[in-house]
């Protein structure tokens, strides 16, 4: 059962790499909450080296299941958006965002192009009000011997 939701849109960018073996390198370069009426896909900038664009339509959900991936996240010294992406129409498009530890992780381990961006004070904020409201730590038990 989704606990919350909060719309996104993603900073994505392309870098001209000057190399025999490679023309592009793609990434995800930030996330900001989306406010509504952006545009799908907006440019920010474009030169020879490179160029980015906004991608909206996406949103972070909040699952209990993953409770403890939020809190490690949260409390991280950076704490992370990971955006999952995939080139489409020769351009690299956003298609997940988590902000769990966990869930990261299984992006990653799925062996898409994931990249681990800033989170926003907004978005942090909004994670800790969620985390407050419904976050409690499991009981530590030691170690049993038998």
């Amino acid at each position: 059962m989704r606990m919350a939701r909060m719309p996104i849109a993603v900073v994505m960018q392309r870098r001209t790499i000057r190399h025999k073996w490679a023309g592009d390198a793609w990434s995800a370069a930030g996330v900001v909450p989306d406010p509504g009426g952006l545009a799908p896909v907006t440019p920010l900038g474009r030169s020879e080296d490179g160029e980015s664009y906004l991608v909206s339509g996406l949103h972070l959900d909040i699952y209990p299941d993953e409770d403890d991936g939020y809190f490690e996240n949260w409390v991280a010294p950076e704490p992370k958006v990971f955006v999952m992406w995939r080139l489409q129409d020769q351009r690299a498009m956003p298609v997940a965002a988590s902000v769990s530890y966990g869930e990261g992780t299984r992006m990653l381990d799925s062996g898409e192009p994931v990249d681990g961006v800033a989170m926003p004070r907004e978005i942090h904020a909004w994670l800790a009000q969620y985390l407050q409201e419904h976050y409690r730590p499991r009981e530590r038990r030691g170690r049993e011997h038998g």
